[in-house]
């Protein structure tokens, strides 16, 4: 009995030892658990992937490519391959691919294409009148002629809401036809009524997608067309539209000509937009959407557009630095309604038509003003007409830090003011700023309300 007990203790003993040991060399990750140093594919563990030497590689070009083609058909049909094994690359050959409807990205894809070679585009718009009633449950819509619309087509639907007279924006595709009636790919969800003027445009975004993630956009050319095609709003379209997406990096891409922003995305967190240059397109250069979570703009040139950075509606924890901001005709950057606690550092800001940094009076509820943002060490010149304004901040803006920036005006004087406060502005904070050549460099209208 005593040597049994002894035995057992000894046991216990030198187990204890055994797992103390083991537990010795397990590394605590940030929560706390051991950290994943090897990981194993396991059914449903999307956090922990390991890194594999080679994944599916699917090519689309013109010739000499898996799937041969110049259209959005050929490189959706790529897309969702990849989709159908769990993700992989699309690499898009030399070439110009004309698009009915947009390229629908699912998660886990790297789409990659060969930079200023590989030229995605989009037929001219048509717009043309919807002739029949349709109900919010009803998928099919009736036109006053064909036009030139085809199956397969990527469309939007607007019309007067017959309730508040607002405009309602419906995305679809054509994906049956009799005559002039079309069936589409979801139901309306709204009512299209006659009394509400509706039409339907071939209007979408080049490349979009709704609740996906860990996708990878490169070294592709978008071209909107946009001489030849109505105005899309930032908030349902862009050369990139993303909706309800996580972690998503856009990398050496060019976005120019969309007659409407060049790359939007809405409640996205996570996204990077990074080297890229968007251009010349109708209304903005980068649009980090409502709700938008850790945005980050770095090393971009946003030139030529009517606004170079615009940030939403409640878009926080966002880095913008080392960008170029060059000629846009409104704002280099704007932002406001409940954008907080971002950062804008080491960009250039020149040229810009109205504002070269806008802090906007979103007033529309106790404290929806974009507070606790820091300026630092931007460059910022040559900003509107004769009244120009380098930075502006408006409306209760509070708790942000303008600290070692470059303002400079190099032509006359005129009536231009370099840093203006408004009157509700409070807690705002200038360290080490530099401000040359303007008529007033500092105006703070708290001092005379």
């Amino acid at each position: 009995m005593f040597m049994g007990s002894m035995h057992r203790r000894s046991f216990f003993s030198t187990s204890a030892g055994i797992l103390a040991a083991g537990a010795s060399g397990v590394t605590a990750s940030a929560d706390g658990l051991p950290k994943v140093d090897r990981p194993r594919a396991t059914d449903g563990d999307e956090r922990h992937e390991p890194v594999w030497d080679e994944m599916l590689e699917i090519t689309v070009g013109r010739v000499n490519a898996d799937l041969t083609g110049t259209g959005d058909r050929v490189i959706q049909a790529a897309v969702d391959y990849v989709k159908r094994l769990g993700g992989g690359t699309v690499r898009i050959l030399p070439g110009t691919y004309t698009l009915r409807n947009s390229i629908y990205l699912p998660s886990k894809l790297r789409l990659v294409g060969s930079g200023p070679d590989t030229i995605i585009t989009k037929n001219a718009s048509e717009t043309i009148a919807i002739t029949d009633d349709s109900d919010w449950y009803d998928q099919e819509i009736t036109l006053a002629a064909s036009g030139k619309f085809k199956v397969g087509d990527g469309v939007v639907l607007t019309t007067k809401n017959p309730h508040n007279g607002s405009t309602d924006v419906i995305k679809r595709s054509l994906i049956a036809r009799s005559g002039n009636r079309f069936k589409l790919s979801d139901g309306l969800r709204k009512n299209l009524w006659l009394s509400g003027m509706p039409t339907c445009s071939s209007l979408f975004p080049l490349l979009t997608s709704e609740y996906t993630a860990d996708v990878t956009i490169e070294k592709l050319t978008l071209d909107g067309n946009k001489s030849n095609n109505a105005n899309l709003n930032g908030n349902y379209g862009g050369g990139i539209f993303l909706q309800d997406c996580n972690r998503y990096t856009i990398r050496d891409v060019e976005v120019r000509n969309y007659n409407g922003d060049g790359i939007s995305f809405q409640i996205c967190h996570d996204v990077v937009v990074e080297n890229c240059h968007s251009h010349d397109n109708t209304n903005l250069g980068v649009h980090p959407g409502s709700g938008s979570q850790r945005p980050l703009v770095r090393d971009c040139v946003l030139e030529r557009n009517d606004q170079g950075l615009f940030w939403c509606w409640g878009v926080k924890f966002g880095l913008a630095e080392r960008n170029r901001m060059i000629d846009n005709r409104s704002y280099g950057t704007s932002i406001g309604h409940n954008d907080t606690d971002n950062v804008m550092r080491d960009n250039e800001i020149s040229g810009s038509g109205k504002v070269g940094i806008l802090f906007r009076d979103d007033n529309r509820g106790r404290d929806f003003w974009a507070n606790r943002n820091l300026v630092e060490n931007n460059r910022i010149s040559n900003t509107g007409g004769a009244d120009g304004i380098a930075i502006d901040l408006q409306g209760q803006t509070k708790d942000v830090r303008l600290v070692g920036n470059e303002i400079r005006e190099t032509r006359q004087p005129m009536n231009r003011v370099g840093i203006r406060i408004g009157n509700q502005v409070t807690n705002i904070e200038l360290a080490k700023n530099t401000i040359e050549g303007f008529s007033t460099p500092i105006e703070d209208r708290r001092a005379t309300a």
